[in-house]
């Protein structure tokens, strides 16, 4: 069986990404309204009903800003730390949280979520590897830097998303102000083209069929710079850009098991037994 992957939307404006198999599906962030994330599916010939549960990244707007109407409409667990929800207006009683541990798989269905932290700017921040029947995709945007984590899981997945948010020459010459630069590119902002294509270059495993470049830049990049970088040096894997205003076609990713057959679990980490409702966590004394 494959694994069904599409950007429903990816950028500064709103950030939702779809991975799904035959019988279910989760969302990575939810930073559209429901109004468009279920208008986006059905153009796609996906059906929200599918949807089991939703995965927060980090409590920045661009990827909650439709979190609350969205779980009102789906009444599905929202995965997500306490550090995530405790930086967000939204309470536990407004959504159906459920704690999540960085390293620690999580079952949806017939599919495995494990988080993974990365540098972002956030209270908690954390990327995504869901997989199914060996099949893994990652979602690794707003990361501030290269780090273990990423390299290793990135070089485990049959597909991902993968940010590639500013031109290093547009941000250096751009209007932005100082302050906001340095907050880009100083390790807990963005990657930039270069960090993402030498992530790319360095770590892509042979069997990568889709590379999902995101997060795009409005003011520091654009997709051109990002494709002729990219295509370049694709090989086999098909490159697409996940747009700020669209959603993309959906892509159908497949592997076998002997792909990939490291453990993304930390060995020095205990798996827990029980996930305890995050709403629970904040009324316990």
């Amino acid at each position: 069986m494959s694994l069904s992957i599409a950007s429903l939307n990816s950028g500064s404006n709103g950030n939702c990404y779809y991975v799904g198999n035959d019988q279910e599906a989760v969302l990575i962030d939810a930073g559209i309204s429901h109004r468009e994330t279920d208008k986006r599916l059905k153009r796609l010939g996906l059906s929200i009903k599918k949807v089991k549960a939703i995965f927060i990244t980090h409590e920045h707007a661009d990827h909650i800003g439709g979190l609350h109407k969205l779980y009102k409409k789906l009444q599905v667990p929202v995965y997500i730390t306490r550090a995530t929800l405790g930086n967000m207006r939204l309470s536990g009683r407004e959504i159906n949280p459920i704690a999540f541990q960085a390293y620690q798989p999580i079952a949806v269905g017939n599919l495995t979520i494990t988080p993974l932290p990365k540098y972002h700017d956030a209270a908690d921040p954390h990327s995504f590897v869901i997989e199914h029947n060996a099949v893994r995709v990652g979602v690794f945007t707003d990361t501030g830097r290269l780090c273990d984590d990423l390299i290793k899981s990135f070089a485990q997945c049959h597909a991902a998303f993968l940010e590639a948010n500013y031109d290093e020459e547009m941000l250096e010459t751009g209007n932005y102000p100082f302050h906001l630069k340095e907050r880009i590119r100083k390790g807990f902002g963005h990657l930039s083209n270069k960090e993402a294509l030498q992530l790319f270059l360095n770590h892509r495993p042979s069997f990568m069929s889709h590379l999902v470049l995101s997060h795009l830049s409005a003011n520091n990049n654009t997709p051109e710079i990002v494709e002729e970088l990219f295509r370049a040096v694709a090989g086999n894997t098909e490159i697409v850009i996940a747009s700020r205003r669209n959603e993309t076609a959906v892509y159908h990713i497949t592997g076998s098991a002997t792909d990939a057959i490291s453990k993304l679990v930390n060995p020095n980490i205990k798996k827990s037994q029980t996930q305890l409702s995050l709403f629970d966590q904040l009324l316990a004394p």
